[in-house]
């Protein structure tokens, strides 16, 4: 565990995950965290969402704190879709549209065993398979309708940022193996959850992007706090100045983090706030 500076200057630009670290278990933000994020804004600070969330599920949580007013920005599918919040700017990179068959039908060889594949329009919810109950928590995480079409991949003549495997725990585990062995070197594929399979453009999570967005506004990762709890978390917390970790995160997140803090039902985020950028 790296030395902790406290000293206030140092840390201009905090990145939060969204759920289990900003958002609650009601997946809300209670208000004494919106007002330190908007205060800490006023007084120069960048704020940072960063979510595996699509870009419709994100957006509301970024107007909630007012991002659009201090130059905030939205790392949404994990990063694959950077968007500067003052004039909606997007940057982004796609998964090659010929990948889309292959994997889809090696994801339909699961089917029987409860898995779905799916992915996004900015407002819609895609299943290939048929919607699972995985499926329908992404959908009430990111409050999307979910769209089954005759052909998924007819369907999608658009470019799409990744496509999420929701399904059972223990079959995703097999059908991840199996996709690294055949798209190693070719595309970006881990758990985010243990229920949610991410399938991503290569060289792209939340810590690439992060590095991109701190280039672009010409500051470097140690004038950085960067707040997860999750699996997809890990590069994050691993590349900032300041690595947090949720008291109710995974253990590789706990043991990869300089602080950890409180649980995101006792305002942990607040905390970190307090602690480290006042």
């Amino acid at each position: 565990m790296k030395h902790i500076n406290r000293r206030i200057m140092q840390y201009q630009v905090i990145v939060l995950d969204l759920d289990g670290t900003l958002t609650n278990s009601k997946k809300e933000i209670t208000e004494p965290t919106r007002q330190a994020l908007i205060d800490i804004q006023k007084n120069g600070k960048t704020v940072v969402l960063a979510s595996g969330r699509p870009i419709n599920g994100v957006a509301p949580l970024a107007k909630q704190l007012r991002l659009q007013d201090f130059g905030g920005y939205m790392l949404s599918f994990n990063g694959a879709r950077v968007t500067r919040c003052s004039d909606g700017k997007i940057i982004y990179k796609q998964i090659p549209p010929e990948m889309i068959r292959p994997i889809c039908d090696i994801v339909r060889s699961y089917a029987e065993q409860g898995v779905d594949l799916i992915t996004y329009t900015d407002t819609t919810i895609i299943s290939a398979i048929a919607p699972n109950q995985y499926t329908r928590i992404e959908s009430g995480i990111n409050r999307m309708e979910i769209y089954q079409p005759d052909d998924f991949v007819s369907y999608i003549d658009f470019p799409i940022n990744k496509l999420l495997v929701p399904g059972p725990a223990d079959v995703l585990q097999e059908l991840m193996k199996l996709l690294k062995e055949k798209y190693h070197g070719l595309l970006n594929i881990y758990l985010s959850e243990p229920y949610f399979l991410e399938i991503m453009p290569q060289n792209i999570d939340k810590a690439h992007s992060l590095q991109k967005l701190l280039n672009s506004i010409g500051l470097t990762a140690d004038s950085m706090i960067c707040c997860g709890d999750g699996f997809n978390d890990l590069s994050m917390i691993e590349y900032a100045g300041l690595g947090v970790a949720m008291e109710n995160a995974q253990p590789i997140i706990k043991d990869s983090a300089d602080f950890i803090t409180r649980s995101n039902d006792e305002d942990g985020v607040l905390h970190v706030i307090n602690l480290f950028m006042r």
